[in-house]
C-alpha cells in the first residue's frame, strides 16, 4: 500500500469523525442557545427558522460547514471505498445529505416547519423530498458493496428501510411531540453508515485496491 493511499485513508476517517462531531456539537449547541426549542419535538432545520432567534448565525456557523465536511468526507473517500456498480451508484446518492445540510442553510423553514407555507418552506420541503428519498436508496446500495460482511449489509438494508419509515412518520401529526426524537434516530443511522464507509468498506481497500475506474478491455482483446 502506497504512501499517498495510506494517507487518503487516514484523511477519510478522519473527516468521517470530524463530520459526526461536529454534527453532535451542532446539535447540541444549537438546542441550547435557541429558546424553548426541544430535541424530542422540534426538526433539526427548525435551529434556523425564519424568524426565530439565531437562525442566520446556526444556519451559517453549523449546517453550511456540516454540509462540506461531509461533503469533504465523500470526496475523500471515493477513490478508495470498495464500491462498484450498484454500491458506487449508493455512495454518489449520498451526497444527497450534504446538499440537505447546506440547502437547510439556503431554503430554511417557517417557524414550527409547517407543510406549505411561504415560498421558502416549499422551497425546504421540496429539498427534504429530494434528499431523505435518495438517502434510503443510497443506504440500501451501499449494502452491495463486494466484500462486506453479511452483519454490515444487513444493517445498511436495515438503515435504509429505517429511514423511510422514519421519514414518513415523523411528518405525522400523531407524532409531532416526538418528531424530532424520529429525525436524529434517523440521523443517527447515517451517522453509522458513514462509519461503515470509513471503516469497513475502506480497510477492504487495504488487500483490493479499487479499480472501478479504470477502463475494463474488451472480451476477446488480447
Amino acid at each position: 500500500m502506497t504512501q499517498p493511499v495510506q494517507r487518503r485513508i487516514k484523511l477519510a476517517r478522519l473527516l468521517a469523525i470530524a463530520t459526526i462531531s461536529f454534527g453532535v456539537l451542532f446539535y447540541t449547541i444549537g438546542a441550547a442557545v435557541k429558546p424553548g426549542y426541544s430535541h424530542f419535538t422540534h426538526f433539526i432545520s427548525e435551529l434556523n427558522a425564519t424568524g426565530t432567534p439565531w437562525a442566520v448565525q446556526l444556519g451559517l456557523a453549523g449546517f453550511v460547514p456540516l454540509g462540506l465536511l461531509f461533503a469533504a468526507f465523500l470526496v475523500a473517500v471515493a477513490p478508495i471505498a470498495q464500491v462498484r456498480g450498484t454500491s458506487r451508484l449508493g455512495l454518489w446518492l449520498l451526497w444527497s445529505q450534504p446538499i440537505a445540510f447546506i440547502g437547510a442553510a439556503i431554503a430554511p423553514c417557517d417557524a414550527g416547519c409547517p407543510t406549505g407555507g411561504s415560498p421558502i418552506q416549499m422551497a425546504h420541503d421540496v429539498l427534504g423530498l429530494a434528499t431523505y428519498l435518495p438517502c434510503t436508496l443510497a443506504l440500501v446500495l451501499l449494502s452491495f458493496a463486494p466484500n462486506l460482511l453479511s452483519g454490515w449489509r444487513l444493517f445498511l438494508r436495515f438503515a435504509g428501510v429505517a429511514w423511510l419509515i422514519l421519514f414518513v412518520a415523523m411528518l405525522q401529526p400523531e407524532v409531532m411531540h416526538v418528531r424530532g426524537l424520529l429525525q436524529r434516530v434517523a440521523d443517527a443511522l447515517l451517522a453509522a453508515a458513514v462509519l461503515i464507509i470509513a471503516w469497513r468498506m475502506v480497510d477492504n481497500a487495504l488487500a483490493t485496491p479499487n479499480n472501478s475506474f479504470k477502463a475494463r478491455p474488451l472480451r476477446g482483446a488480447a
